[in-house]
């Protein structure tokens, strides 16, 4: 069996988020949005199915969530990425950002210094201002081939007592590295030394592109499993944000319980009813699913390729090897970012995330989400191509 993506449905006069908030991010509605991280690709059908399913019980109460949900997604973990989670590690969540604020309020306290390695998904900074803490920032190097690495030697050289967590972002929102076993014993060999809790932000595992290999933080070894603190999902996987579910998994018992009073203070219940079936059925189910879902992605990121390499020197695609978002470099288009992002807006009517969202690394880049049917892709390169070259003429 295989997956077409040629067409999705449409998400103008719905609700979705992306859509409806076009007004107000973009100041005009007559923009393609290629911002936030979900997919304008239609949920699969085995999960609806099992939703219906569902439905057809007439009681929808409260229900706590089933270990059924979490055997299948610990299954999945053990025969996808080779690291082996039990259901009794595991907690729902709504979301990896909640999740987040939890970990930074168990694992540290008012003044303590989390480390955040910069550009990366905007919450990560601001939910350690946000709980009182110090961001203490190790921004990734960007290398010749525009590509990027950890900066262990900056890290080396700011770490002190006060360090007490690191949030990573692996696979990495929005560079798209997937990190190689020895980058990652690299930050687990500094954690140890200096007793500091990993908080691995994992959503996007699934979305790796061959011959790369997502690996998991606590499936290193050992002493790794045992000061992570890992967050995983259905989410951007699937295409199920929309049903706010995904969980923490923490095999240290002792990093648990002070998870937990935190967890349990705030309250964070067992969530819908049809998000867990929407879950099992997903993580029973999705294998083939996902495996076509890749090739299609990646044959957008090489369409967007190929648009680019129409314009050297103005725009650069760096390397992808996992996510679905592309990390623009627009530095060759010599704007500053507000005109940077004026550009894509009112020449290309394309709503992307300005890079500097991203922390000031990002400066002179813009992500693109390019999670779309084949038709919308089409779409989304036409309009920016002939904005490109209204601007700077065909350059190939």
């Amino acid at each position: 069996m295989s997956y077409s993506f040629l067409n999705a449905a449409s998400r103008e006069n719905t609700n979705a988020e992306k859509y409806v908030l076009r007004k107000k991010l973009f100041g005009r509605e007559d923009v393609m949005p290629l911002w936030v991280a979900d997919m304008d690709i239609n949920t699969p059908d085995f999960v609806l199915n099992a939703v219906k399913k569902r439905l057809e019980h007439p009681i929808i109460g409260y229900e706590d969530i089933p270990t059924t949900a979490f055997d299948a997604q610990c299954r999945w973990m053990q025969s996808e990425h080779g690291v082996l989670f039990e259901s009794a590690d595991m907690f729902y969540s709504h979301s990896v950002v909640a999740s987040m604020s939890v970990a930074i309020e168990a694992f540290s306290d008012a003044g303590d210094k989390i480390i955040v390695q910069t550009p990366v998904y905007p919450p990560f900074f601001h939910a350690v201002k946000e709980h009182g803490r110090q961001v203490l920032k190790n921004p990734l190097q960007e290398l010749e081939d525009g590509s990027y690495s950890f900066d262990i030697e900056d890290l080396k050289s700011k770490i002190d007592d006060k360090t007490k967590l690191l949030l990573l972002c692996s696979p990495h929102n929005p560079v798209g590295r997937v990190w190689r076993r020895e980058e990652l014993e690299q930050i687990l060999e500094l954690c140890l030394e200096h007793n500091i809790v990993v908080f691995a932000d994992e959503i996007h595992s699934d979305l790796v592109y061959a011959p790369n290999k997502h690996i998991p933080f606590a499936a290193l070894n050992e002493r790794a499993r045992e000061i992570t603190v890992t967050t995983i999902g259905v989410g951007k996987t699937f295409n199920m944000a929309g049903f706010a579910i995904s969980s923490v998994a923490i095999p240290n018992q002792e990093l648990r319980e002070k998870f937990l009073k935190v967890y349990k203070r705030v309250h964070f219940a067992q969530g819908s009813v049809l998000s867990h079936v929407a879950f099992e059925a997903a993580y029973k189910d999705g294998k083939l699913w996902l495996e076509d879902l890749k090739k299609h992605l990646y044959e957008n990121y090489e369409m967007l390729g190929s648009l680019i390499n129409k314009f050297p020197n103005i725009l650069k695609l760096t390397p992808i090897e996992g996510t679905y978002l592309a990390w623009l470099d627009c530095r060759g288009m010599q704007l500053g970012d507000k005109e940077l992002k004026e550009f894509f807006i009112n020449e290309a009517k394309l709503g992307l995330s300005p890079g500097l969202s991203f922390g000031r690394e990002g400066s002179g880049f813009m992500r693109l989400n390019f999670a779309l049917s084949h038709a919308k892709m089409l779409e989304a390169v036409s309009l920016l191509e002939n904005a490109l070259e209204r601007k700077f003429g065909r350059v190939l």
